[in-house]
């Protein structure tokens, strides 16, 4: 499919240039004519290949997920049948995983949606193909929401009967609804824990913009604890990997480990910031301030 891209902006940009060529006098006037086409060209091409290994990247990491709440779904099968009482953390764990892998996808999903909507390209089969396999997924999630739903109703049933029986022996201190409404709170608790673990900060302004924030002084960023929060956007770091900066010029302002992102250039000249490595991206510092013109 990148072949087939290619291919339609090489016609394109080079037939541009060949209808320049009536247009120039001199041979030094078609070279630099034939040297900004492949420059074009070239800019095009790392675009649009770097729009699709975003997708691409994206469908992988969507795959993943399906592939850990299959793994988690199976565990639980598994564990709910051998019936021993020691096994009620893993199945919890386990529901915990299924949950946070789940809100993920849907995120991820929806970005892959609007990288669609967003990217440079104007093939008509990869806008078809993308749009089928978007719709799969939905399709994928809503089946393995019943499929949720069901299961949780199987671990309340069982969670019941193993509550009578521990009821017979006197054993059990609470009822299962209040065992029930512990455990979601943990879940909950342990979710918003992970989330908060990966949730991030960034910020692009011109300088006028960000020292109005306090966010830039005499040059430095985040110098004062008095800078603007609120002029952040907040983003969640496994999901949100490229932002669009709508600028010719862009300068990070905060620390971040060399190899860790690229600034690259789209088709109309304006800065992307691509993060490559989220985890060592934002292990020096959750907010990121990038200075434009």
């Amino acid at each position: 499919m990148k072949k087939l891209l290619f291919a339609l902006v090489a016609v394109f940009t080079l037939s541009t240039a060949i209808g320049s060529f009536s247009s120039c006098e001199t041979k030094k006037e078609q070279e630099m004519v034939v040297n900004s086409a492949e420059d074009s060209l070239q800019d095009i091409i790392s675009q649009k290949e770097s729009e699709l290994n975003d997708m691409v990247g994206t469908l992988n990491e969507i795959q993943e997920g399906f592939r850990k709440i299959n793994e988690a779904q199976g565990r639980i099968n598994v564990e709910s049948r051998s019936g021993e009482k020691n096994q009620k953390q893993a199945i919890l764990e386990d529901m915990k995983t299924i949950t946070e892998t789940m809100r993920l996808n849907k995120e991820l999903i929806e970005n892959l949606r609007q990288q669609l909507k967003q990217t440079s390209s104007s093939s008509a089969e990869l806008k078809a193909t993308m749009e089928a396999t978007i719709a799969s997924m939905c399709a994928q999630m809503d089946e393995l929401n019943k499929q949720v739903a069901d299961l949780r109703q199987q671990l309340a049933a069982k969670d019941i009967t193993i509550a009578e029986q521990e009821t017979q022996i006197g054993q059990l201190k609470t009822n299962v609804n209040d065992l029930s409404a512990e455990n979601d709170n943990r879940a909950r608790t342990i979710n918003a824990q992970d989330k908060d673990l990966h949730t991030a900060y960034y910020v692009f302004g011109t300088k006028k913009e960000l020292k109005n924030e306090n966010i830039l002084k005499s040059g430095e960023v985040l110098q004062q604890g008095n800078f603007n929060k609120d002029y952040f956007t907040k983003i969640d770091t496994r999901v949100d990997k490229v932002i669009k900066l709508y600028s010719k010029s862009a300068e990070l302002k905060t620390n971040h480990p060399a190899g860790t992102y690229k600034l690259e250039k789209d088709t109309k000249g304006q800065y992307v910031l691509r993060i490559t490595d989220p985890d060592r991206f934002w292990s020096v510092s959750k907010y990121l301030v990038i200075l434009v013109k």
